[in-house]
């Protein structure tokens, strides 16, 4: 592999793993530490995340248990969940945060998997453009005589394997959740 296709293969998992990320914050009818990953705290004088506030754990399938760091900051945990909009409402036990996650309902499951879909487009979108941008970085480097002709085809060729392996393993983990999401 030559540095073309070794840069193009690390701004492709880049993005995968970034899909991965995105794919964790969508909500299924278990409960999942992940949910709360993008929620944002006032605290301190600072917007923090709450997994440098607190443990989160799931002690059921439906449930979670937020066990902060810090217990005076309890009360801004349970604000910052309820503003961050994600249709769960924390339960302020003592020092902990207890969440109950309601079943969902088969419109709320469609909008999630929508969601999900616009967010696996994102990502093939994203590999799709480093796609874009490393063709014309090789060739360039074929119009400035750096690389031959052949070997032009060739980088062409690596990255399109690339992007084809990578837009089919954001299909495949999108079905996988998709799957996840629809299960009763």
């Amino acid at each position: 592999m030559t540095q073309y296709t070794e840069e193009t293969k690390k701004k492709m998992h880049a993005a995968l793993e970034h899909f991965k990320t995105e794919l964790k914050n969508l909500r299924t009818s278990r409960a999942n530490p992940g949910m709360l990953d993008g929620v944002l705290v006032d605290v301190y004088g600072a917007q923090m995340r709450i997994k440098e506030l607190a443990n989160v754990t799931t002690p059921e399938s439906r449930q979670l248990l937020v066990s902060p760091f810090d217990p005076q900051t309890a009360s801004a945990i349970a604000k910052g969940i309820e503003k961050a909009n994600l249709n769960l409402q924390p339960i302020l036990e003592g020092q902990s945060i207890r969440i109950n996650v309601p079943p969902m309902d088969e419109a709320m499951r469609k909008q999630i998997v929508k969601q999900g879909k616009q967010k696996a487009e994102d990502a093939k979108i994203a590999i799709r453009d480093i796609r874009r941008k490393n063709n014309e970085l090789v060739r360039k480097a074929k119009a400035d005589g750096l690389i031959t002709e052949d070997m032009m085809k060739k980088e062409e060729k690596g990255i399109q394997d690339l992007t084809d392996k990578c837009c089919k393993e954001v299909d495949d983990l999108f079905t996988a959740k998709e799957k996840e999401i629809m299960t009763v």
